[in-house]
């Protein structure tokens, strides 16, 4: 029989975030273990918490407009409960039983690469869902009025990409 392989986690005093470097689909992560990833993933929608069930029928019941959100969505190495890829947002519900520390590092390295978390208690989606769809589309809101900013940032310090483009064909006036 051979020897499994287990994960090693760094200590937990280690509160630095992990540096995601970009490669292949999109991350520094080998086919093999990010088709594990999306398993994991298929097999986590398959046998979902009543609180994920309950958020994931509001969300469909819900219109977002051109927002969407997509229950244990693959990010990187991370497996977000609810992510929306237009937003640059996540939403992680908190579960009785699981490792603080290990969401920790998972928040913080979403956040080194332009991902937002919000964190919701399993509880308070299952008795308050109005005050939680509340306090996400709250989230929603500054997320969109974060990114409108940051467009405008950009434009002001790249003024030649957004000069208007002149037609390449002649006007009808000049033939």
């Amino acid at each position: 029989m051979t020897d499994r392989k287990t994960l090693q986690l760094r200590a937990a005093a280690d509160t630095s975030a992990p540096v995601i470097k970009k490669k292949g689909r999109g991350w520094e992560i080998s086919e093999k273990r990010l088709d594990a990833l999306h398993e994991r993933a298929r097999e986590m929608r398959r046998h979902s918490t009543p609180a994920h069930k309950a958020l994931a029928e509001r969300f469909a019941k819900a219109d977002l407009g051109r927002h969407k959100f997509t229950r244990h969505m693959v990010i990187g190495s991370a497996i977000v409960d609810f992510g929306c890829h237009s937003l640059g947002m996540a939403i992680a519900i908190d579960e009785e039983g699981v490792d603080p520390a290990i969401a920790t590092r998972r928040d913080k390295s979403l956040t080194a690469i332009g991902i937002r978390v919000m964190r919701i208690k399993a509880a308070d989606i299952l008795d308050n869902m109005d005050d939680v769809l509340a306090r996400i589309t709250a989230g929603m809101r500054m997320r969109i009025a974060d990114k409108q900013a940051a467009r405008r940032e950009h434009h002001a310090s790249h003024p030649r990409q957004n000069a208007p483009r002149t037609s390449r064909k002649p006007h009808a006036q000049n033939r």
